[in-house]
């Protein structure tokens, strides 16, 4: 059995689980500039205490998974920056603690919350490559150097005490079968999330269905979905995923807006008449993230949260449409 068989649990009993939101929007807003290949993972070395602080506004939304800033935090990474790999890999454990902290001072001021979980996040290859690779899954690794990758930042999650793995952002198949590999060598649950060709293939081309097989093999993954995806694709996917595959869902996409990864700039989603501004951007968002959740829960989706431009009012929508079992 996993060391750890929280996530499971809960959804073996019926929970349907709000993830928190964006990471990167929340820090810029205060204050941090994140155009750099670590992107978020910067603020683990310069300001740690806003990234707690970023959580602690996700728990008060009413989010009940808190994903670690660990995404693009990994020894190579922070190598270029001159850090040895036990420092570097000390940052991937603050990033737990700052979760775990948040969590708790949550827990103090509301003792009578839900499930507050601490998801470690484990994002792709391409992710470190800070090239927009993990949209495309065109780079090649063999099964062992994906393993040799991941596997330090994976143990030094699990020490901190993340309580599963969020295997988010995965455009590559083969990554995702060197990734299963080492749920196996953990012994340790998590969710494996995919970004998206279209609505029925994966990155790298490979259909959802094989993606959907693959998964299923492993009893350690609790959940299989997307995240990082436009909102338009989202139905689609879930359903080829759950054609295809008995696993739980969980799908996290953008705000509605649209990313170029070659620019690396976003391009505001479309508003309905007599809107503007930021008024616009954030009716946009709630109209789609909050009230595209019915539709989704419908598809099987257990797990539904926010990626990229989402925030915490945003998850504080979509946390009502889980609490009343209807769209907004």
């Amino acid at each position: 059995m996993p060391r750890n068989t929280t996530l499971s649990r809960l959804l073996d009993a019926g929970a349907y689980l709000t993830a928190d939101g964006a990471l990167a929007t929340e820090l810029e807003s205060r204050g941090c500039s994140l155009d750099d290949p670590l992107w978020s993972a910067k603020v683990l070395l310069e300001q740690p205490q806003l990234i707690r602080d970023v959580h602690r506004d996700y728990f008060e939304a009413g989010a009940n998974v808190a994903t670690t800033a660990s995404y693009q935090a990994t020894p190579l990474g922070f190598s270029k920056r001159g850090l040895a790999e036990d420092a570097a890999l000390d940052l991937v454990r603050l990033s737990v603690r700052l979760a775990d902290d948040a969590r708790r001072e949550h827990r103090a001021g509301h003792p009578d919350a839900g499930p507050l979980l601490v998801a470690g996040s484990v994002g792709p290859y391409g992710a470190y490559l800070a090239d927009g690779s993990e949209y495309r899954g065109d780079y090649v690794l063999d099964a062992e150097a994906f393993k040799d990758f991941h596997r330090p930042r994976i143990a030094a999650l699990l020490e901190a005490g993340a309580d599963f793995l969020a295997c988010e952002t995965l455009p590559s198949f083969a990554e995702a079968e060197a990734l299963l590999a080492l749920t196996g060598e953990f012994d340790v649950e998590s969710w494996f999330s995919f970004s998206l060709r279209d609505g029925a293939h994966i990155s790298d081309g490979t259909p959802l269905a094989a993606v959907a097989e693959l998964c299923g093999s492993e009893p350690r993954v609790v959940a299989v979905g997307v995240n990082c995806v436009p909102l338009h694709l989202v139905p689609a996917a879930l359903a080829a995923l759950g054609e295809a595959g008995s696993k739980r869902l969980v799908t996290y996409p953008n705000s509605g807006e649209s990313y170029d990864p070659a620019t690396k700039t976003w391009a505001a989603a479309p508003g309905k008449a007599g809107e503007s501004g930021a008024g616009e951007a954030f009716k946009a968002r709630h109209d789609g993230l909050a009230a595209g959740a019915g539709a989704w829960r419908e598809l099987g989706a257990r797990i539904v949260g926010g990626c990229c431009r989402t925030t915490p009012r945003d998850i504080e929508a979509l946390a009502a449409t889980v609490a009343s079992g209807r769209p907004a």
